[in-house]
């Protein structure tokens, strides 16, 4: 005779409910599967940090709370990532123009395929703004014409495709 399996936990059985709405709630906000599945991840990383889920008394709402001030965080830190670099200075764009260092076990194939998975998740004119920049050298001038936005957009594009590639790549690597 084998002992009866233990009743899930409250946080165990609202992230098997919810994990998929949650992933989808990130995901209309930051458009970046992979991000979103990490958000999601944490909401539940920090549910089970409560430490009397019984007091909770709406769990999903609570649930939704969380998630709604982690966009906050995610938000604030772009931000900081995006706002803190001047892309027209010269030391910055040597620094742009770098990857983060690797330990020396993966090759450049494997670095440039995580780079390609990186880029992918960029928003469409952000992945294009970088690769337009980076792959084919052309000014902000040249990518706002072929964007269709201004040249100060353009710039923002950058930054922020550079910003999440590096996150992203810190991540992985």
């Amino acid at each position: 005779m084998t002992a009866p399996e233990p009743k899930p936990s409250l946080v165990g059985r609202l992230f098997a409910e919810h994990r998929g709405a949650l992933q989808s709630f990130f995901l209309r906000r930051i458009r970046s599967k992979a991000e979103a599945a990490d958000l999601a991840q944490e909401v539940y990383v920090r549910m089970l940090r409560i430490r009397d889920p019984a007091a909770i008394r709406d769990p999903v709402s609570y649930l939704y709370t969380i998630a709604f001030n982690l966009l906050k965080e995610n938000a604030v830190l772009d931000r900081r990532h995006t706002s803190g670099v001047d892309i027209d200075e010269m030391s910055a764009q040597e620094q742009l123009a770098t990857l983060p260092g690797f330990d020396d076990d993966f090759d450049a194939a494997q670095r440039a395929a995580r780079l390609g998975v990186v880029l992918q998740q960029l928003r469409p004119k952000c992945r294009a703004a970088v690769e337009l920049r980076f792959t084919h050298d052309l000014s902000f001038r040249e990518i706002a014409v072929h964007l269709g936005v201004s040249p100060q957009m353009a710039k923002k594009y950058v930054a922020q495709g550079l910003g999440h590639c590096r996150r992203r790549m810190a991540r992985m690597g």
